[in-house]
């Protein structure tokens, strides 16, 4: 076992009710590994300001390693400004935050084991030279984990990542922007593998569960676990990636990981948020996993 170095956003949900609710898909996954103790290191930026000192306490006393939070002195931490139109929510991913300049010259110490990235912090050029310099630095793989927020990607882009990660996590809808065809789900799933000569694929299907496309093995698929309630979807995404880059980390097999990934996520919707401050949510986990 050689740890996770997670890379990527985070920030704050700001509702119009005026509360705030951090997140960010990057900081959730690391949070969840911290739970099954991993000790991941996560790399990003806050701002010198009230939502920067939020962060780094939270981080703080969830026992998590707080070195490479970087801190700029005139970005403010990163937000995303939700509103209600008619009734439904629209998401301003506010441009020009602290997490969209990551810098690469204090990333001296190379990532052992598994780097994990989102799409998003990739959206200017500071934070792909950061991960350009962390990926140069021989992690044992590589895990992609697509977030498409309109008009923050270019698929040419996109796509150019992916081909240099090992493993990629995506839903459905983002699979079928990506990979731009209509034929069957499974064997889209297997030539985009192929084509882009990756070690694993993960394609989340909402109701449906998820699958696993590995070369050389029949896909894999999970339906999800019956929740007593449905309290909440946000960071469900983000708890099965949690789980994936642990049975990654663990060396447990593809139907494993990806059971237990979908049993976390599943368990993770009956509550509030992305993140649980609760570490007696994660205990039963643990045990379970001999963690």
């Amino acid at each position: 076992m050689e740890g996770v170095t997670v890379f990527g956003e985070v920030l704050f949900d700001c509702f119009p009710t005026g509360e705030e609710v951090l997140g960010g898909a990057p900081f959730n996954v690391a949070w969840h590994l911290q739970a099954f103790g991993q000790c991941p290191r996560f790399i990003s930026c806050v701002g010198k300001d009230a939502g920067g000192d939020t962060i780094r306490r939270a981080m703080q006393g969830w026992d998590m390693d707080t070195r490479l939070l970087q801190t700029h002195a005139s970005k403010k931490t990163g937000e995303v400004q939700i509103t209600l139109q008619n009734g439904e929510p629209t998401y301003d991913i506010v441009d020009q935050v602290a997490y969209d300049y990551i810098d690469s010259s204090s990333l001296a110490d190379a990532p052992h084991g598994v780097l994990y990235h989102g799409s998003l912090a990739l959206r200017h050029e500071m934070p792909r030279q950061a991960l350009e310099k962390l990926k140069s630095q021989h992690p044992s793989a590589v895990f992609m984990d697509v977030n498409l927020r309109e008009p923050w990607w270019q698929r040419d882009l996109l796509l150019a990542w992916v081909d240099e990660a090992d493993w990629v996590k995506l839903n459905e809808a983002e699979f079928s922007l990506l990979h731009g065809g209509a034929s069957d789900p499974k064997s889209a799933a297997e030539t985009f593998l192929q084509q882009h000569h990756l070690s694993g694929l993960i394609v989340t299907r909402g109701a449906q569960g998820a699958m696993a496309v590995i070369p050389g093995q029949p896909p894999v698929e999970v339906a999800p676990v019956k929740a007593l309630e449905v309290v909440d979807t946000v960071g469900a995404g983000d708890a099965l990636s949690s789980v994936l880059l642990l049975g990654l980390n663990l060396g447990w097999s593809i139907r494993q990981t990806l059971e237990r990934a979908q049993g976390f996520a599943s368990a993770l919707v009956g509550r509030r948020g992305a993140t649980v401050e609760d570490i007696g949510f994660y205990r039963p986990f643990i045990d379970a996993w001999k963690l």
